[in-house]
């Protein structure tokens, strides 16, 4: 047993060895840290230089906008440039807007509009940076390595979202939310040099036709991995090397794998049925059917933010190649039970164990759905695979509250009973198909 354990512990804490991976986990926690710090930053300022929640929610839509129209644009450019170089772009652009921001803040020239302008240029180029960031491991760890190395960067990624707008709050109380932006600003400075320090792993050229990207002259440092070892599809042949036939063939590449088909719809299923359910839903089921307050809401979302690290750290610790189709008709069907049994549990102690449970399910197969797409999905397209998996996430999101709003009106337990029914579909769907079923 403490062999075992012996071994699980030095393969999660192999990639860690690599300075490579341990500066792009620095940078993008760094990264995801600024995100937290911007998100509080820009709701007080705004609130507090007009006092309008309508306001607010102008700046947030003028963030999120843009976002979601440029992701497929910014999944293209990282193919092309390659993940590192345009991660470093929007670190050191989203720095200058922090700073721009807050110096506006301090000398008291800030107003709506240069507020409604700068999170318009936040949500753009972070459309770039996403893609990129998900898109980066396979060029700096080897392929073995990618589940431990995923694991360890969604802790950091977890830590980072609870600390951003936790300290973000902090420097706002203590100080001004002007101050906020300009720290938001040396977190993406800093996130830009430690990415800049990356050096991906040299490959060799691609055996057969990548798309237009595939010929474009790179730094050594900024060679794709992607091209060799890979048990995908070929990359696909663009009739062209403009933005819309590198996205076209993008997309023509994402939608013609039944199994990278599957994950697209499967994504968009479990995030339909966590979007609503794990935030109207949560907050109706805290305060009015278990009748507690924000402390039962605490704990639920911390139960599902604690269960998914466990999870994590239990996939990347576990190695080899399960079969990832069969995890994640698994998952769906834990998470159906999970949200079935929230539909009648009227105790907070019950709802938190299975809200963790489920958190622990999320965590521990999203190590290895991620992996797969990273080992099979060849380097010249992987990014443009991953913005459109973005895309149709930001699209489901707001469907899911929506459609959560109404129906918790009449009470949790609908809206929960249609969350579980809607999953165990998607885990049928999901073992119906042999490809699927048979993805390592």
């Amino acid at each position: 047993m403490a062999s075992t354990l012996a071994d699980a512990g030095a393969r999660l804490r192999a990639p860690a060895r690599l300075p490579s991976f341990r500066l792009l986990w620095l940078g993008q926690s760094l990264s995801l840290l600024g995100d937290g710090f911007s998100y509080i930053a820009f709701s007080w300022i705004t609130l507090g230089l007009t006092g309008s929640t309508l306001a607010l929610g102008s700046v947030l839509a003028f963030q999120a906008v843009p976002r979601a129209l440029l992701t497929l644009v910014g999944g293209s450019l990282s193919d092309k440039w390659s993940p590192r170089t345009l991660m470093v772009l929007s670190g050191w652009a989203r720095a200058a807007l922090m700073a721009g921001v807050g110096a506006a803040g301090l000398t008291g020239t800030l107003t709506l509009w240069m507020l409604c302008c700068a999170a318009a240029a936040f949500g753009a180029v972070d459309a770039f940076f996403q893609p990129a960031r998900a898109s980066i491991l396979p060029s700096v760890v080897d392929a073995e390595l990618l589940a431990p190395a995923n694991a360890l960067l969604a802790v950091g990624t977890k830590v980072a979202a609870v600390l951003g707008p936790a300290v973000g709050g902090t420097v706002v109380a203590f100080s001004d939310a002007s101050v906020a932006f300009l720290v938001d600003g040396v977190c993406f400075a800093l996130c830009a040099l430690c990415v800049a320090g990356v050096r991906p792993r040299p490959r060799p050229e691609p055996a057969g036709g990548a798309d237009g990207a595939a010929g474009a002259a790179m730094d050594a440092a900024d060679v794709k991995d992607g091209e060799d070892g890979q048990d995908g599809p070929a990359a696909p042949e663009a009739a062209g090397d403009t933005l819309g036939a590198r996205i076209r063939a993008g997309l023509r590449y994402a939608f013609a794998d039944p199994r990278i088909r599957t994950i697209l719809v499967v994504d968009a299923a479990v995030t339909f049925c966590q979007a609503g359910p794990f935030t109207v839903g949560f907050a109706t089921l805290a305060k009015v059917d278990l009748e507690g307050g924000s402390a039962t809401l605490g704990l639920l979302n911390a139960a599902l933010a604690g269960g998914a690290m466990l999870g994590t750290l239990a996939g990347g610790a576990a190695g080899g190649r399960p079969r990832v189709g069969l995890l994640i008709a698994a998952l769906a069907g834990w998470l159906a039970l999970g949200t079935g049994l929230l539909a009648v549990v009227d105790s907070a102690p019950g709802a938190v164990a299975a809200v963790f449970a489920m958190g622990f399910g999320m965590g521990f197969q999203g190590v290895f759905g991620m992996s797969w797409i990273q080992r099979n999905i060849h380097g010249s397209v992987l990014s443009r695979v991953i913005a459109v998996d973005m895309v149709i996430g930001y699209a489901v999101a707001p469907l899911s509250l929506v459609a959560c709003g109404a129906l918790a009106a009449s009470g949790t337990a609908p809206m929960f009973a249609l969350t579980a029914v809607v999953l165990v579909v998607t885990a049928a769907g999901i073992l119906a198909s042999k490809p699927v079923r048979a993805m390592r």
